[in-house]
């Protein structure tokens, strides 16, 4: 029997309209049988996440301030869906107990994850389904580090009855029976996770966005859609700033290779975003697929006669990165030079000691550090097939008068990875993309 997991995000569950349109979009498939809830969103301009009033509850409390009029809010944005929609979920006792667990000292996570709890509750109530606690199935270790292989076990066998489910998104359990939280965008990680357990045949991310676009919309203007891409490619995109999707909640579904839909709850009938393993790369697949980037790194340059001739010269280089606990991006080198690419934040209160360290390790002819660059990655798995992209992507950015500083590009011709001055990312992503859209 096909499965489809689907996921709701906040502001597809903001108010009692949006939980209708829910109904609505999971009526029009009977394979549609389970459900992650996110924390009620912003119904307007101005207004507030459920979430961050959990989170201002909980700060208020540890100041010692009284937090009830937050509570309250809190308490008729639930209210307002439970009678709107004439649900017979005990909501008022289910408040009552998150007041009383948060006015004991419960965690910033517990108060936090209490809006895609309550909003479980109302959701399972709506749908006439079976509402399961995500503490009883999502496990942490007592480090807060995802378990995901006892929680893809015991979720498998508690869902084995097909029975449609509502499985609150964001948290999960440690050891010691306290909640704990992924980082924000953590229920798109929980439908995931739900998708593999049952081995969906599809993952719904159900949002207020229409998929994903070629190129920022703040930087180009209405950039086209993207109807397919691959895990391969959503990965580039997303590491380098493109935020659709949360990064993480690919990793349960590409592992299975289960596909996912990014779709709009308020459009519900136009095609979205295809995710999936394996994509055609004939040559009619478009030459790129996106483009993302990011500001402010910072590049290490070391020059060095014969470095190429001295074993473990790499090695020591990034061992002193290591040290400063300071992850690299990318490490473009030459015969007689190595350069380390890493966040510019980073590096700052590190950086006198980086270079001291450096130079004791490795005595360079020469070390520079250049800052404020942008890194931006052109990215599509149709480069495979068509000559002269490099070509055409390079004259773009010189006929728009911007500076090469750094280029990459990995053995799977998946991506090129420039770096530029920070004062020319929009130019660059914008003649990129012009050269190859229109």
């Amino acid at each position: 029997m096909k499965r489809i997991v689907t996921k709701f995000g906040g502001s597809s569950l903001a108010d009692s309209g949006q939980f209708r349109k829910v109904r609505d979009i999971i009526r029009r498939d009977p394979a549609r049988v389970y459900a992650v809830p996110s924390a009620p969103g912003r119904r307007f301009s101005g207004d507030e996440k459920v979430t961050d009033l959990l989170y201002r509850c909980f700060h208020l409390r540890e100041a010692g301030s009284d937090w009830s009029e937050v509570f309250e809010t809190i308490s008729e944005r639930f209210r307002s869906i439970h009678t709107d929609l004439n649900l017979t979920v005990d909501l008022e006792g289910a408040l009552a107990q998150v007041r009383m667990n948060i006015a004991a000292g419960a965690s910033a996570d517990y108060c936090a994850s209490r809006g895609e709890y309550l909003n479980g509750l109302l959701l399972a109530d709506y749908l006439g389904w079976r509402f399961m606690d995500a503490a009883k199935v999502i496990f942490f270790d007592a480090a807060g580090t995802f378990d995901s292989e006892k929680t893809n076990v015991v979720m498998m066998a508690l869902l084995a009855d097909g029975l449609p489910t509502v499985v609150p998104g964001f948290y999960g359990v440690k050891p010691d029976g306290s909640i704990h939280t992924f980082s924000r965008g953590g229920s798109d990680i929980t439908g995931a996770i739900v998708a593999r357990a049952v081995r969906a045949d599809t993952y719904e991310n159900w949002t207020d966005v229409n998929g994903f676009l070629m190129a920022d919309p703040r930087v180009v203007e209405n950039p086209q859609g993207i109807s397919a891409i691959t895990y391969a490619e959503l990965r580039e995109l997303s590491y380098m700033g493109a935020s659709v999707l949360h990064e993480d909640a690919m990793f349960p579904v590409h592992k299975v290779g289960i596909p996912t839909i990014i779709k709009d709850t308020n459009e519900p009938d136009q095609p979205g975003t295809l995710i999936s393993l394996a994509l055609p790369v004939e040559p009619t697949v478009p030459t790129i697929t996106g483009i993302a980037g990011k500001k402010g790194f910072s590049v290490v340059a070391v020059e060095k006669a014969m470095m190429n001739a001295e074993l473990g010269f790499g090695r020591r280089v990034l061992q002193v990165f290591e040290e400063a606990g300071i992850s690299f991006e990318h490490m473009p080198s030459g015969i007689d030079s190595i350069s380390v690419v890493v966040s510019g934040e980073a590096l700052a209160p590190h950086r006198e000691e980086i270079v001291r360290r450096i130079a004791e390790l490795t005595q360079p002819d020469s070390l520079t550090i250049h800052d404020n660059m942008s890194i931006i990655a052109t990215v599509g798995r149709g480069m495979v097939n068509n000559c002269g992209t490099a070509a055409r992507l390079f004259s773009a950015m010189s006929r728009a008068g911007v500076n090469v500083r750094m280029m990459d590009q990995g053995s799977s011709e998946l991506s090129i990875i420039v770096g530029v001055d920070d004062a020319d990312f929009e130019k660059t992503i914008q003649a990129i993309y012009h050269e190859f859209v229109g």
